[in-house]
């Protein structure tokens, strides 16, 4: 099994419209998702140093952990490796709730992100998302899932593409949406699969 390294950049969006034509000089139009990340982690002082999310895109549940690979970032590009698997059923879901809970973790925050995806022309792996994200706002990222030999590759390919549609490093910004929830002290538990499933069993 391959653990995809995430080679990815992000940049604050000021006009949506501007951008989305410039991306689609370059990129062709895959899809429209919306998904839901529950956030947990073990609750200590300040902004938690480990936590992983539970993604809902309204098909299936995928647990997720990415490991910063702080090493091997440079000219803004951030590297990290994505390690995720599937919850396939409710019974699989309730198991690892009550693991959770026995472990100490609780549910810390809640991201929702409504995103559009776009796919190079010239190399379908450079994957290019408006996301926007409440409570936070509207970003893009650029990403290439990579081996552990293709770094340096996705990095320059991800560079080349921000020359493409305009963007320069000083437009680069890649603290967490996690992070500006956190500083918004917006956590929005309510929304969390754990309080629509009460009831459910």
């Amino acid at each position: 099994m391959v653990n995809w390294l995430e080679v990815e950049v992000k940049v604050k969006i000021d006009d949506v419209n501007l951008l989305r034509k410039r991306i689609l000089r370059i990129a062709n139009f895959k899809k429209k998702v919306s998904r839901g990340d529950d956030y947990f982690a073990l609750h200590a002082k300040g902004y938690p140093t480990k936590a992983f999310r539970i993604r809902d895109d309204g098909e299936k549940l995928i647990v997720n952990f990415k490991r910063h690979l702080k090493k091997l970032w440079k000219d803004g590009v951030v590297v990290k490796r994505e390690y995720e698997f599937e919850l396939s059923d409710r019974k699989h879901l309730d198991n690892f709730l009550a693991l959770l809970e026995d472990f100490g973790f609780k549910e810390w925050v809640k991201k929702r992100k409504h995103t559009e995806k776009f796919e190079h022309k010239k190399d379908k792996r450079i994957e290019i998302e408006i996301n926007h994200v409440e409570h936070v706002g509207t970003y893009m990222e650029i990403e290439y899932l990579a081996k552990d030999s293709e770094v340096e590759k996705a990095r320059k390919a991800i560079i080349d593409t921000l020359h493409e549609l305009g963007v320069t490093k000083d437009m680069i910004d890649n603290i967490g949406y996690t992070r500006r929830l956190y500083d918004k002290k917006i956590r929005d538990r309510k929304y969390f699969i754990t309080k629509k499933l009460k009831g459910k069993k």
